[in-house]
């Protein structure tokens, strides 16, 4: 399986990691391939269950990734926290653990990308965007650090799988202020204070775009 080289970089990094790394370097580095690890197994397994395969992930080498919230958009746990930040910023932490759901979900999903950042970046090469954040192009930068620290978190807690489904296995959600033509064709599986989830019909095919865009 694909996770077994993982696995074995991430040994490399904890017992061989070179000398002129910083402490916060090294275990960027780690969370960093133990969340490639992490959602290979969502691929494979998919979005529910104990990812037996590699430790989870602690808080700490979570916040070692991306501490200022202005990395490039290229390993899971920035993807996914910053995917989780500008969708539901404003939001409760139910609603972001939500959206954590919905791209857990996606990478689970035979229908979508296999990895946390070719979810997220889905559609952007024809301009559509799943994610309306990724292409509406306005800077990605963080800009509120407490919330985004969390929005890390939660992305850590998704990876590790120790977070429960709050949408019933959707793959779709919208701010609940708006109401999209492409909703009427999906069964509805859950609410938030913020958001409407969904997942397709039974024989039902997926739909180009998703996604409840920035909030305020």
């Amino acid at each position: 399986m694909r996770w077994t080289a993982r696995v074995a970089c991430i040994v490399a990094l904890l017992f061989g990691a070179p000398a002129f790394a910083g402490p916060a370097a090294q275990k960027a580095a780690v969370a960093e391939n133990k969340a490639e690890v992490l959602e290979e197994q969502a691929a494979e397994q998919g979005a529910t269950g104990t990812a037996a395969q590699v430790k989870p992930i602690t808080r700490s080498e979570a916040r070692a990734v991306d501490p200022a919230g202005e990395a490039p958009l290229d390993d899971a746990i920035t993807c996914l926290a910053r995917s989780i930040y500008w969708e539901a910023k404003g939001a409760s932490r139910g609603d972001m653990e939500a959206v954590a759901n919905v791209v857990m979900n996606r990478v689970a999903s035979a229908d979508f990308p296999d990895t946390v950042c070719a979810v997220v970046k889905q559609g952007s090469e024809k301009k559509s965007c799943q994610f309306s954040w990724w292409c509406d192009g306005r800077p990605d930068q963080v800009v509120e650090e407490q919330r985004y620290d969390l929005a890390r978190d939660i992305a850590r807690q998704a990876l590790n799988r120790q977070l429960r489904d709050r949408t019933g296995g959707a793959l779709y959600f919208h701010d609940r202020h708006v109401r999209p033509s492409w909703a009427r064709a999906y069964l509805r599986t859950a609410r938030t204070e913020h958001f409407l989830f969904y997942k397709p019909r039974l024989g039902g095919e997926p739909i180009a775009r998703s996604g409840a865009g920035r909030r305020p």
